[in-house]
């Protein structure tokens, strides 16, 4: 079995896991409000930022200078003691690191066209930059690449962090992944009518669209027993369309099932389910299909999307994180907001969350769909 022996995190809730965790109990999230500049033509927007100062990355790794790669040491600093540990116990060529990322630093690029980032460095827009500039930054020599398979791509990266320690080619791994605000996602998201003006509201009867968010997040990968483990993955590509998930969710089925399967576990041991949940018409309604399709509405969900934005590359590990610290700290399930306009009642029943509960079994699923039918699936469970 893997287990996760410390996390990091830093989003639109908070700029640390204790803000995080004190922020998801009272459903707020102090960087979610509107914003300028982003939106061709203007126009404000909800996106979901981090306002904390971020650690400057110095002049000997300029090439990797981009605000994607400050978010990751920002996550990095909060993990940093178990990092130094594991490198003193297993080696630098020991240690594996797994990135997951859709913008990595196009924002710098961006600024560069426009002419106001005159030291800009292609390197800092490749997407395999995050995993080579935490590779660097802690001077490793263990395997390190980056995934990018849209909105799964950091919980593909937890998926990969654990194969390479099963696989025996490293004793530990960090995982995680990191996004920024970036004018080209938004503008893309906005001209497929996806992109919501105020904040997304999963599940609800007149949802919009998706709230962007930027956000990074790191786990530490091991196998020694901690207390909260890895239960079982799954993954499936559906390649049913572009942008649009298969209209009985099968790969989303798959994904699921593939995961209670590996963990030997049933339907109704699960007490939570973090859904995708992007606030799309479409994908809000085929997730609470394939929900009802497998549990019925019987196990708790929510999505917390309106409290960090989709954080795009980096939602599968800030929705796992999230689920690592309602696990770690007994902390009440994140119910669904309906605040602003009723649930859609048009939705098979699912489960939905409408107040604060407690967590009943120790076990969590996080679900992550993403773009071109990328599906996965996450169990984490709490270990007796």
């Amino acid at each position: 079995m893997i287990f996760i022996s410390a996390v990091g995190m830093i989003n639109a809730l908070g700029n640390n896991v204790p803000e995080v965790a004190a922020n998801l109990t009272r459903g707020i999230a102090p960087g979610m409000r509107a914003r300028a500049g982003w939106l061709q033509g203007n126009s404000d927007a909800v996106f979901g930022g981090v306002e904390a100062g971020l650690p400057d990355i110095p002049d000997t790794f300029a090439e990797h200078r981009s605000r994607n790669n400050q978010l990751l040491l920002a996550a990095l600093a909060q993990i940093q003691p178990q990092v130094d540990d594991a490198i003193a116990r297993y080696g630098r060529e020991r240690i594996a690191v797994v990135m997951g990322t859709s913008t990595s630093g196009l924002d710098e690029g961006d600024k560069h066209v426009s002419q106001q980032h005159p030291r800009w460095r292609y390197a800092q827009q490749e997407l395999g930059d995050p995993s080579r500039f935490l590779s660097h930054w802690l001077a490793l020599d263990g395997p390190a690449f980056t995934l990018s398979t849209a909105c799964s791509s950091s919980a593909r990266a937890i998926i990969s962090g654990r194969r390479l320690i099963e696989a025996g080619l490293a004793d530990v791994a960090i995982v995680g992944g990191a996004d920024t605000l970036s004018r080209m996602p938004i503008n893309g998201f906005n001209s497929l009518e996806s992109l919501s003006a105020s904040r997304c509201q999963p599940f609800g009867r007149d949802r919009s669209g998706i709230t962007i968010g930027e956000g990074a997040g790191l786990m530490l990968l091991t196998r020694e027993p901690q207390p909260i483990a890895l239960l079982g993955v799954g993954e499936s590509s559906d390649a049913w369309h572009m942008s649009a998930p298969h209209p009985e969710g099968e790969g989303a089925i798959r994904a699921i099932l593939q995961a209670l399967k590996e963990a030997k576990l049933a339907p109704q041991d699960v007490g939570y389910i973090n859904m995708h949940g992007t606030a799309t018409p479409l994908n809000d309604k085929i997730e609470s299909q394939v929900v009802n399709h497998i549990f019925g509405d019987t196990v708790p969900c929510s999505s917390t999307k309106h409290l960090t934005g989709h954080t795009l590359g980096a939602a599968g590990i800030t929705e796992a994180g999230i689920a690592m610290l309602i696990l770690q700290h007994n902390l009440p399930l994140p119910p669904q907001d309906f605040s602003q306009m009723p649930v859609d009642d048009t939705l098979p029943p699912c489960g939905l969350l409408h107040a604060c509960a407690p967590l009943a079994r120790p076990v969590i699923l996080s679900n992550s769909f993403a773009f071109g039918g990328n599906n996965t699936s996450i169990l984490l469970g709490r270990c007796s």
